[in-house]
């Protein structure tokens, strides 16, 4: 048994057996390989402008891929973005996480290990992701 204590109040929780725990099917996780295929091919079947995917393993702790596109308006911005979660879920990737979707005007989908930003073109040029995350690494002697 788990206690927690959360502003004064008390929660018990049980713990479930590893037993009861439903592992989760081969190859669901967004780590795996097809998934950026997947995400690809979905924002150029989409007519997503400008797609670019940027490797950030080992960079950062978000994830292992980063892709940022482009869509010509807010409507499409949010087709593209529907687009891409159908196909996600299709492929058994259904856990991604969504946020700017009623806006429209930045759209980020987050489905673990992959960042999917979709942007109308002023918004991405105003906040230039490509050039923050696209930098070159700093070597260890100019860091002292």
């Amino acid at each position: 048994m788990v206690v927690l204590v959360a502003k004064g109040k008390t929660l018990r929780t049980a713990l479930r057996k590893k037993a009861d725990i439903a592992p989760s099917p081969a190859g669901i996780g967004a780590s795996h390989p097809r998934a950026l295929d997947i995400v690809l091919a979905s924002l150029e079947d989409s007519k997503a402008e400008n797609i670019v995917p940027i490797d950030i393993q080992g960079k950062s702790s978000l994830g292992d891929h980063m892709v940022i596109a482009s869509g010509r308006s807010h409507r499409h911005v949010a087709a593209v973005a529907d687009h891409l979660l159908k196909a996600l879920k299709d492929a058994g990737f259904g856990n991604a996480r969504v946020e700017g979707l009623s806006g429209a005007d930045w759209v980020l989908i987050d489905s673990g290990d992959i960042i999917v930003h979709i942007f109308r073109p002023e918004v991405r040029e105003f906040y230039n992701l490509e050039k923050m995350w696209q930098a070159p690494d700093l070597e260890e002697e100019t860091l002292h």
